[in-house]
């Protein structure tokens, strides 16, 4: 007769062993579990019912084998509860704990650059457009899928960006990824395969995006930085240049026009490729957002964004617009399926086309507007000495500091349990500009409860 499997509950694997029967064997194969830490304290173990038909013996012989280490107080039976690991049960040398124990230190406040207020993220209405998505969304979409993405929210990007961001999209020659470093990874393969052996970096920036590009065999040579900004007119023998031009990250300014055209120029006359970072591209506050630099040659410039400022970074999500001739070779690098979660590809393509990625973007700018501006406010009055800057967009402020102070501030901020990051950490190695005492400043991160506790502590470590 064919064992009969319980369809509900929870699995357990369990191995019966001994010659005492199969009481004692079940006994004593859930005991060593126990004393193992293979079951760890507050397991929840099946019911008598589920684990015997799973067996395939007796429930009686099942209750039993739990009464006996209910009475030894290796597991606890309360009603409404069910059968539990007892907690307090020693845990043999080597095995990890059950819950993660709280890091000695730990920042009380996060002022990192680089992540939005994650408890601002719209839960509300992804899960309307969750749901809206799967309802209309056909059995296949489910399947590996399109190595480019789907085309549900490849269509709604080329919208959106042609009317937010005027980037000059089309579906097909848009690929989503699993965030920005996904995309430079696969740029990079590619360029790499190409013949391009540089790709000229800015003098400050993300030092991860560098490595990406040196880990595809690519050297990243600082491109000059002045009072006017990245100076990208001649990257030298670059093949390829990558840029924020929107945004400088951390540096807070909008490439100059003069260079957004000269490096566009240098694209043509040459042949390179400008990698068009859109960082904090949609955050922008004392005006309209500078627009996409793709814009004006989407047959050389490389367009990026992603939802990790807008939306959440755990979303995973990205994208890039490509030159037509560059299309095909990146889906090849990416792979025959795509990489990215179906589920969440049609989600964000509902959000986009029902208008309520339009509503957080505009809500979240007059949140870290609010910011942005007590963080000037308190460092004007608090700390007159330091400047802030690069105030215009994004999420993140520089504040100057007096010549020779960025390290004892820095210092200073570990012992109020302040997290924030000295310029010093974004600058290239070849940088070939006169080094700045300066703290680059992240005001998206705390959550609306924790800010003005994050201001004054930060205010307390300034000079």
């Amino acid at each position: 007769m064919a064992r009969s499997w319980a369809t509900l509950g929870v699995d357990l694997h369990l191995e019966p062993t001994g010659s005492g029967g199969l009481r004692r064997g079940l006994t004593d194969a859930l005991r060593d579990a126990v004393r193992t830490g293979r079951l760890a304290p507050g397991t929840r173990l099946p019911s008598s019912r589920s684990l015997a038909a799973d067996l395939g013996i007796a429930r009686n012989t099942v209750a039993e084998a739990y009464a006996d280490l209910v009475a030894e107080g290796w597991l606890t039976a309360r009603q409404g509860s069910g059968t539990r690991v007892a907690t307090g049960v020693p845990t043999p040398p080597g095995t990890a704990p059950t819950t993660p124990r709280r890091t000695p230190g730990r920042p009380r406040h996060d002022l990192i650059p680089g992540t939005p207020d994650l408890a601002a993220f719209p839960r509300t209405e992804w899960l309307k457009a969750t749901r809206r998505a799967l309802a209309t969304a056909p059995f296949h979409a489910l399947g590996y899928g399109d190595p480019r993405g789907r085309p549900e929210l490849r269509t709604a990007l080329a919208g959106y960006l042609a009317r937010a961001r005027g980037v000059r999209a089309d579906p097909d020659t848009i690929v989503v990824t699993a965030g920005f470093s996904h995309a430079l990874t696969l740029l990079g393969k590619v360029l790499r395969a190409r013949g391009v052996r540089t790709v000229a970096v800015e003098s400050y920036g993300l030092d991860v995006h560098w490595a990406l590009l040196r880990g595809a065999g690519l050297a990243t040579p600082a491109l000059p930085y002045d009072d006017l900004g990245t100076d990208p007119r001649e990257p030298g023998e670059a093949g390829a240049v990558l840029l924020t031009p929107a945004h400088q990250f951390p540096m807070g300014t909008p490439l100059h026009p003069d260079r957004r055209a000269a490096v566009v120029a240098w694209a043509r006359r040459t042949g390179g490729l400008v990698l068009e970072d859109d960082y904090d591209g949609e955050f922008r506050y004392d005006r309209q957002p500078v627009g996409a630099l793709q814009g004006l040659a989407p047959d050389r410039v490389v367009y990026l964004g992603t939802a990790s400022k807008s939306l959440a970074p755990g979303l995973r999500l990205g994208w890039m617009v490509l030159p037509p001739d560059l299309a095909a070779a990146v889906v090849t690098a990416k792979g025959q399926a795509d990489t990215v979660g179906a589920l969440e590809q049609l989600t964000l393509a509902e959000f986009l086309t029902s208008g309520a990625y339009d509503r957080h973007v505009r809500s979240s700018r007059l949140r870290y507007r609010h910011r942005r501006d007590a963080l000037t406010a308190a460092v004007t009055a608090r700390a007159p000495e330091v400047r802030v800057t690069g105030i215009s967009a994004g999420l993140h402020a520089v504040l100057r500091l007096p010549p020779g102070t960025e390290e004892s501030v820095v210092q200073a901020a570990v012992w109020q349990g302040l997290a924030l990051h000295g310029l010093s950490v974004h600058r290239h190695p070849q940088a070939v500009t006169d080094p700045l005492d300066a703290l680059v400043v992240g005001y998206g991160t705390p959550p609306d409860s924790a800010w003005a506790g994050a201001l004054e502590a930060l205010c307390r470590v300034l000079p």
